[in-house]
């Protein structure tokens, strides 16, 4: 949830009389960008899904104003949940203009003011969030429901950060007294990023970027990091939206207040694409998100399990587009008088509605590669209808987002 609460509309009339004044007072320059995003939008690929086209070229402040309306009283579903994100992110594809528009001054704040109106409403208690939320349960079935616990959820968002009914049993931890392995964070895609972390300026690596210093805010553990691996772990926002500690050991520096843009993917249909989420991807942009950090030391043995030393590993949850706040539980939330123990595997925080993903980052050398043991879960056999509106797109094609934004 944005900070600044008092900042913000409380409703959406309220909320659309403010960006109407600012387009026509041309305030802090928002005609002119959005002018200048909409003048140069490019066209979306031919291919595209129906449900989620939206051509923004040369649409003026009242077509803004009445996708923001529909926007608002949509109902997403679980395999539609992205719809309007996609719908919105035309609006900066490959657009420098557009890019500039939504990150930077009165955009911005726009979207950031959309993105409250959207968690107030997530977490009102009325009809229409129970019919959702009954909705949501008929669509993910009996057989992903089951995992979680039933309660009276009051709110949308209750319902979203759903808790296991029985996490021992339904997702069990891999070698809780081994340090030396490594579990995944969430239920989520995973993929390699980079293996060659910089602390200054981002160097291009297997077609991707990213600034550890920067990611880190500038906290004295990111040195720890330079040369080695990032991995993203990327939540849909059907699955369950808690993140845990991937080791053991303590926590020994976090933070969960990292302003950041919400909205500005150059090329957000790309992140979905493949079936390999976000497989190729330039994950460089992530540090410019809203976005927390825990970071955790761990002890290193030899192979007869005698201490030689210890380790640091890094937990990033990054909130993208929508809610997607980072909430961290009290005891993980700084600052620490001394290091907080915490155990493999366990809970740390949470993401409310919308997308989002965890990055972890490893010291130089200690995490080559994702490795299996045979008879381990390496995926699932999708339904169709599943893959269609969370993964595939046909409409995939090398990014131009490396190129500098307009001045």
């Amino acid at each position: 949830m944005p900070q600044g609460r008092e900042q913000f509309s409380t409703t959406l009339d309220g909320f659309l009389r403010k960006i109407r004044t600012w387009y026509g007072d041309d305030h802090k320059g928002f005609k002119t960008m959005y002018d200048a995003a909409v003048r140069n939008v490019v066209p979306y690929p031919d291919d595209t899904p129906k449900e989620v086209r939206c051509d923004w070229k040369n649409q003026d402040i009242e077509f803004l104003c009445s996708f923001f309306t529909e926007w608002y009283h949509w109902q997403p579903g679980v395999h539609t949940g992205l719809d309007y994100i996609e719908k919105f992110s035309w609006l900066n594809y490959e657009n420098d203009y557009g890019m500039v528009f939504l990150t930077c001054g009165p955009g911005y704040e726009m979207t950031a003011d959309f993105t409250h109106l959207q968690g107030l409403q997530m977490d009102e208690e009325t009809p229409e969030a129970q019919q959702l939320i009954h909705r949501w349960v008929a669509e993910l079935g009996p057989k992903r429901m089951k995992d979680y616990e039933h309660k009276d959820w009051k709110t949308f968002n209750e319902f979203f950060v759903r808790e296991l009914s029985d996490a021992e049993k339904v997702r069990p931890i891999s070698a809780p007294g081994d340090n030396s392995v490594v579990v995944a964070p969430a239920d989520c895609v995973i993929n390699m990023i980079v293996d060659e972390l910089t602390d200054t300026t981002p160097i291009p690596v297997k077609s991707v970027t990213m600034n550890i210093a920067q990611l880190l805010d500038g906290a004295e553990c990111a040195e720890r990091f330079i040369g080695g691996t990032a991995v993203s772990c990327i939540l849909m926002p059907d699955s369950y939206h808690w993140y845990h500690a991937p080791v053991a050991g303590e926590v020994v520096a976090a933070r969960a207040d990292i302003g950041g843009v919400y909205y500005g993917m150059r090329d957000f249909p790309e992140l979905l694409d493949k079936g390999d989420v976000g497989y190729g991807y330039d994950y460089s942009m992530f540090d410019n998100f809203r976005r927390g950090y825990v970071i955790i030391r761990t002890e290193d043995k030899d192979d007869d399990g005698h201490l030689v030393g210890e380790q640091y590993v890094g937990l990033v949850p990054v909130g993208l587009n929508s809610i997607a706040s980072v909430n961290f539980l009290p005891k993980f939330t700084p600052p620490f008088k001394r290091p907080v123990p915490v155990a493999k595997g366990e809970k740390i925080g949470n993401f409310m509605y919308g997308g989002s993903l965890n990055i972890l980052l490893f010291e130089k050398d200690r995490f080559p590669a994702l490795q299996m043991l045979q008879g381990q879960r390496i995926g699932v056999l999708e339904q169709p209808e599943r893959t269609a509106g969370l993964f595939n797109r046909s409409y995939h094609r090398q990014s131009l987002r490396l190129r500098p934004l307009a001045p």
